[in-house]
Parts: structure tokens; C-alpha cells; sequence
């Protein structure tokens, strides 16, 4: 049997560089090298035809060790919850009121970048407390 090596989370978006970007600053990742022969992203994408150009971004871990997230312009809009989401794991191992000023300030941090809050959903004596968000272009994710 094979093992899988590498994961990439896909996002269909309209504006994938701007999607990218923010998710770039929620994680601490960076957007990866142009392809060889390119100074940068912007020369690489005046190079496509028209109709491909601004189609895709991307943004990889620093350290390697996150999965790649790939950003593609699809023509329809988001209309209904998000199947799949990210969980951003910034309280691991808070609990109470430790835990919840700790996803507030997160997300007010991530307000300030585009994002937006949804509802905090407090600890219910089965799951701790987590907060929902959405990106810039209202996908869903929860800073837990």
C-alpha cells in the first residue's frame, strides 16, 4: 500500500491572491518562489493568456511541516457551508476564560486582516469552547 506523502487543502474562491494572502496571515505561511525564469508572481502571471491570468495562488509552511493551501478562481459563488474547514489551533490546552481571551484576541487580530466573526461557541462540558469565523470571501473556519 501507498503512504501519502504531502496534502494540499484546495480553495475555490474569486480572488485567489487575495484569499491566499490572508490565509498567509492567519498561518504564518508564505507564498512560495516564482517558477525559474520568473522574477516574481506578477511577471509569471502576465505571461498566461488573459483568461488564465489571476486564476490561482498559493502559500506553503515555512517549515514545512503544514500542508500546502492552493487558491483557485471558480467561476460560481459560495452558497452554502463550507463540507470541509480549517480548525486554527491557538488554544490548545486553555480551558475557561483563559482560553476564550485567548480566540478573542486571535480573532480580533484576523477582524483586522479581513476576516470576520461568526459566534463564539462556549464549552458545553463535552467540547471546550471554540470561536467561528470566515475569511475574506466567507469561508468558514474556527480558531479552537
Amino acid at each position: 500500500m501507498a503512504s501519502i506523502r504531502q496534502v494540499q487543502v484546495t480553495f475555490d474562491c474569486a480572488e485567489p491572491e487575495r484569499v491566499a494572502r490572508f490565509w498567509c496571515e492567519v498561518l504564518g505561511y508564505v507564498v512560495p518562489p516564482p517558477p525559474e525564469g520568473f522574477a516574481d508572481w506578477d511577471a509569471y502571471d502576465r505571461s498566461l493568456p488573459p483568461e488564465r491570468q489571476g486564476s490561482a495562488f498559493a502559500c506553503v509552511d515555512p517549515s514545512g511541516a503544514g500542508p500546502r493551501l492552493f487558491f483557485q478562481r471558480v467561476p460560481e459563488g459560495k452558497v452554502v457551508k463550507n463540507r470541509v474547514h480549517l480548525d486554527v489551533r491557538v488554544g490548545t490546552g486553555l480551558v475557561g476564560e483563559e482560553r476564550v481571551a485567548v480566540l478573542e484576541a486571535e480573532c480580533a487580530r484576523l477582524v483586522a486582516l479581513g476576516g470576520v466573526f461568526v459566534e463564539l461557541l462556549r464549552a458545553d462540558g463535552f467540547d471546550e469552547s471554540c470561536l467561528v469565523m470566515q475569511d475574506v470571501e466567507g469561508n468558514e473556519f474556527c480558531l479552537d
